[in-house]
């Protein structure tokens, strides 16, 4: 009796377990594929990166100046909501900064860090929530006391 010696050809693909995928079923894997990394980014993106300008502060003296800020990552009011930071909220050691976000010590990059005067006073970050965690846009510090 002859033994059979099944020699895949280009147009099959051996998974793990022995078993072979065909062409047809090769490219219907490869669509899908394609379909799940187009998807990701709209099913994964929770709506949190978009700021809100709602004209609250609309007549205060330090909005144009507000408007105007922007670290080495872009501008600060663009695409994130910033607000102030208590001072136990944040630190700063060895010229690096942290804030604590939702419960967690976030880095700050260096290059979020606004070097220019503080006109508001305050500690304020401006935050970017994405389904891969918290980024911090702009991180602009205060006095410490």
């Amino acid at each position: 009796m002859q033994a059979w010696n099944f020699e895949p050809s280009p147009r099959f693909v051996e998974l793990a377990g022995g078993s072979y995928l065909i062409g047809a079923d090769m490219d219907r894997l490869k669509l899908s594929l394609k379909s799940a990394l187009l998807l990701a980014p709209l099913l994964l993106w929770d709506g949190n990166a978009l700021g809100r300008d709602d004209g609250r502060y609309a007549d205060s003296p330090l909005k144009p100046w507000f408007d105007s800020l922007r670290s080495h990552l872009g501008p600060c009011c663009s695409d994130a909501d910033g607000f102030a930071v208590a001072d136990p909220d944040w630190e700063s050691h060895n010229g690096r900064y942290r804030v604590r976000l939702d419960g967690q010590w976030i880095e700050v990059p260096d290059e979020a860090v606004i070097t220019e005067p503080n006109r508001a006073g305050r500690t304020m970050v401006w935050p970017v929530k994405t389904a891969f965690g918290i980024s911090i846009r702009c991180f602009m510090p205060g006095s410490m006391i």
